[in-house]
């Protein structure tokens, strides 16, 4: 005798007159979903006698070759170049990715995961901004979606989604270990919001440092921007003349700075000691050049792409926290001339 085939999301969605992707929505209790569109998907799944396979549900989207990026800030270079490097890793393994910029706004992060969710992309890789963004990560992990936070890490209230990062520790103690071997005493942490599990990552090392030496510390929270960069130059040459050298949040802080103190008639690596972070194209052209902590952007992106690719194909789950090495490049403006 035959046996009757089980209705499927297809079915659902033909009896209801609405696409797959709008099913899977409603199986998620997704807000995005009309009232009125959910009843009709409920009562075509009423009719039809649909039970959800939450075991499928884990795979859904591996066949549609395409991931999501979702970057915080696609302004600032280090990202562009790390958005770059996944894409283009993506690409060799025969995989469209489709990048998002949310420009710091937790609100339009949700919205971006939620379409991109409807989308049925195969995979997500994001950079999430700073606040609550809890709504799209729970999503994520409600749908059993192939997904990995990198760079920075919120809390999700939900299992936490792997995690891939630098060992900024290390950076930032390297950078003071660099500056205190030239005899220098008076060294600022300049940039990086307040309060920020990320801020915290990249001055821990600072502070560890400075606090082994008995050396006071100077630290210039604000924006991750070149513009505050230039402005605290202005700061430290008016209220903290003695300070003799900056370790900076980023390379965009501390072009700002560098910046600034061109204008001020300083030179680097001998009015001046300056260290940034990450080692942007930019940090090895202006002049004199940066010295700035690595972190080998190009090759974290096709790790990251490489990581994820594995989660897709084979159900592999990296380790929930990574973090890759960083390493020290001494330029000019951190060596005495």
């Amino acid at each position: 005798m035959a046996v009757d085939k089980k209705p499927t999301i297809k079915d659902v969605a033909s009896h209801a007159r609405v696409s797959k992707s709008t099913v899977s929505l409603v199986l998620q209790n997704s807000p995005l979903v009309k009232d009125r569109t959910r009843k009709a998907v409920q009562e075509a799944m009423i009719s039809l006698g649909y039970v959800r396979n939450r075991a499928a549900a884990t795979l859904r989207g591996s066949g549609t070759g395409l991931v999501g990026l979702i970057i915080n800030d696609l302004r600032n270079p280090f990202f562009t170049e790390f958005a770059t490097s996944v894409q283009m890793a993506l690409a060799d393994r025969g995989l469209a990715t489709v990048i998002a910029n949310c420009d710091e706004n937790p609100d339009i992060q949700t919205r971006t995961i939620m379409s991109m969710l409807e989308h049925d992309v195969s995979g997500l890789i994001i950079s999430p901004c700073h606040g609550n963004g809890r709504e799209g990560f729970q999503a994520i992990e409600r749908m059993g979606l192939p997904a990995l936070q990198v760079l920075r890490q919120i809390e999700t209230g939900a299992a936490p989604l792997p995690f891939f990062s630098h060992d900024y520790r290390s950076g930032s103690y390297m950078a003071v270990h660099h500056l205190l071997s030239q005899g220098f005493e008076r060294i600022a942490f300049v940039g990086g919001l307040e309060g920020l599990a990320i801020t915290q990552e990249r001055m821990s090392g600072y502070l560890d440092e400075m606090a082994r030496h008995g050396l006071p510390t100077a630290i210039f929270h604000g924006p991750s921007t070149r513009a505050f960069g230039r402005k605290t130059v202005r700061r430290l040459l008016n209220d903290y003349p003695d300070i003799e050298a900056a370790i900076c949040f980023n390379d965009l802080v501390a072009m700002g700075m560098h910046s600034g103190l061109t204008v001020e008639g300083r030179t680097l690596g001998k009015d001046f000691f300056l260290v940034g972070f990450d080692d942007i194209e930019e940090a090895q052209l202006v002049y004199p050049a940066l010295s700035t902590i690595r972190c080998n952007v190009k090759e974290f992106g096709i790790l990251s792409a490489k990581k994820l690719y594995e989660m897709i194909e084979t159900g592999t789950e990296p380790t929930i926290e990574e973090a890759l090495p960083v390493e020290l490049v001494i330029r000019a403006s951190s060596r005495r001339s």
